[in-house]
């Protein structure tokens, strides 16, 4: 766009032109003038496709619309000539090394191509197929929000929801009297957290400091042979700074190994039992309340996609697959023998194998009538054998009645329901995860509540309001929000950079009609104007000048009142 008059922001009708053979240079030498940029892109013989042009001059700093009935060539001249042959140019100018990682890109057929600007070309696609995009990671703004929230946000007991506190090793040493007192702990310090390295010099540096033993990844080993780490993985490395019996008579002992945790820790100490289902407890100098420690606020704290910030129980997906017992039991008014409860229906029609010989079992012992239609069944019989039974074995035949090879063993019945949720979690084949996909059904995180985040971090606040409550407003009331912060004193110095940021994504957001969105919104769930736009916003955001924008049909999906402030984002 032109700096300095506003584009005309109607269509510009393109025409073909007549081109005059160029000039014979004059004899003679002559001085070389200032080489001026042309204010045409100058396109001869496109024939990419269906599209036929001889000549024609598309004009820069403008905004050209290209109109025409469906297979006239729009798409072919935008982004099969345009586009690629501006793509193509991008990557020849690159080094040959880099060309290696890029592959060739093929050549449109265009005679010649001359004016041509750097181009971005904004499709009309899906923002994303990953179900772990959002509106506010396609547009980075929850990029900033997550560096806001661990630069600022103020840290909350789970339980009793009060700012966490700082622990002396005092406090330390008597809260481990008191939760282990008389058991044998293992003081580890941590010295490394789910960062990728060797550590070699690391290991090196901890044995010659006196240090035998070190966990890492959850196995101890001794510092004289400490394992070869891959450095493309992330490990997580503590030193063990004391095996002791937790006494009140050994309180100096203890007391000096908590203080050296401490030290090597940086502030953190965990005290593992060394019995099987020994006591677990994290300690923090800085971070404590309600006998449970926590960790140091990083960005990655507040990420979905990082072990440090998801919910463990739903890996940051917000949702989980579980068995739905009417796509279990589809036709209520079937018998079992018939295939009432569809995993079971092929041994049913075979009526031989194991399953079917444990479906025989489960009738004998449970007393349930395998010939009575589904919805005439008890209901307490219908949850033992969608569920199982709990405390109780149920006798199955093997082998072949009235032969030598024939008898009864007793076994556990898990039943269909956790039967299926066992099968899809072990399985390594996708065609098998794919078959049981069909009877399950998504539905919210059970620990999270669909907020995709630990409890830890859902307990962080930015003017009383966590991260997860701000994604879920809409853009529109994020805005309002974000402005209405009112940080004073360190903490709006702090923030300061991180609130520019997402002010500016935001308002781009407003400028393209999408104020109704929520931040949270999932990428999949979005229509393709929405998509469109969003990466419109991206783009736009980053300012950058002389580019050539090309857009597929950009007011798809948009109200008429909302042309004009997309039109002016564009000329903005």
């Amino acid at each position: 766009m032109d700096t300095a008059t506003s584009p005309d922001p109607r269509p510009v009708h393109l025409k073909p032109v007549t081109l005059a053979p160029a000039p014979e240079p004059a004899s003679g030498p002559s001085e070389p003038g200032p080489v001026r940029e042309p204010d045409f892109i100058d396109i001869r013989g496109a024939h990419e496709h269906n599209l036929q042009i001889d000549a024609l001059q598309v004009p820069k700093r403008k905004l050209v619309v290209f109109t025409g009935v469906s297979g006239s060539g729009k798409s072919s001249l935008a982004f099969d000539t345009l586009y690629a042959e501006g793509q193509r140019r991008y990557i020849e100018s690159l080094s040959a090394y880099a060309r290696q990682f890029l592959g060739q890109l093929e050549r449109p057929k265009v005679e010649h191509l001359r004016g041509l600007s750097p181009t971005i070309a904004i499709e009309q696609k899906s923002a994303s197929n990953n179900p772990r995009s959002t509106v506010g990671t396609i547009t980075e703004i929850y990029d900033y929000l997550r560096v806001l929230y661990a630069r600022v946000g103020v840290q909350h007991c789970t339980s009793c929801g009060k700012p966490v506190r700082s622990s002396s090793p005092e406090q330390i040493v008597e809260e481990l009297l008191h939760e282990a007192k008389d058991a044998r702990v293992t003081l580890l310090a941590p010295v490394v957290t789910h960062r990728k390295g060797e550590y070699r010099d690391l290991f090196e540096e901890l044995r010659g400091r006196g240090f035998a033993r070190v966990e890492v990844d959850g196995e101890v080993h001794p510092l004289e042979t400490p394992p070869k780490l891959d450095k493309k993985l992330k490990h997580t490395i503590a030193v063990v700074v004391d095996r002791v019996v937790v006494r009140a008579s050994d309180r100096r002992r203890i007391t000096e190994s908590v203080e050296l945790a401490l030290r090597e820790g940086h502030g953190e100490l965990r005290a593992e039992g060394s019995e099987p289902g020994g006591v677990k407890l994290a300690f923090s100098e800085a971070r404590m309340c309600c006998g449970k420690s926590y960790p140091e606020l990083n960005p990655q704290s507040f990420s979905f996609n990082s072990p440090l910030g998801m919910c463990p129980t739903c890996n940051g997906l917000g949702t989980r697959m579980e068995p739905a017992p009417d796509l279990v039991v589809p036709d209520a008014s079937l018998t079992i023998r018939d295939g009432a409860i569809a995993p079971w229906a092929t041994a049913m029609d075979r009526g031989e194998g194991w399953t079917f010989r444990i479906i025989e079992g489960l009738a004998r012992s449970c007393d349930v009538d395998l010939d009575t239609p589904w919805s005439k069944i008890p209901k307490k019989k219908r949850d033992t054998v969608l569920y199982g039974v709990e405390g109780k074995r149920i006798a199955v035949e093997w082998g072949k009645e009235g032969s030598s090879s024939h008898g009864t063993v007793g076994m556990r019945y898990e039943g269909v329901i956790p039967n299926l949720m066992r099968r899809f979690r072990e399985t390594d084949s996708e065609a098998a995860r794919e078959y049981y996909r069909k009877f399950f059904r998504e539905a919210p995180c059970d620990a999270c509540g669909g907020k995709r985040l630990r409890e830890e971090s859902l307990a962080v606040r930015v003017a009383d309001t966590n991260i997860a409550q701000t994604t879920a407003m809409t853009v529109r009331d994020a805005a309002d929000h974000v402005g209405a912060l009112g940080l004073t004193g360190a903490r709006a110095t702090i923030g300061e950079g991180a609130l520019r940021e997402i002010s500016s994504r935001l308002t781009f957001l407003l400028n393209v009609g999408l104020d109704y969105l929520t931040l949270d919104r999932s990428g999949p769930t979005l229509s393709g104007g929405e998509a469109q736009r969003i990466r419109l916003a991206s783009q736009l955001g980053s300012e950058l000048s002389g580019v050539m924008y090309v857009l597929d049909e950009p007011s798809i999906g948009l109200h008429q009142r909302d042309n004009q402030r997309l039109i002016r984002t564009l000329q903005h």
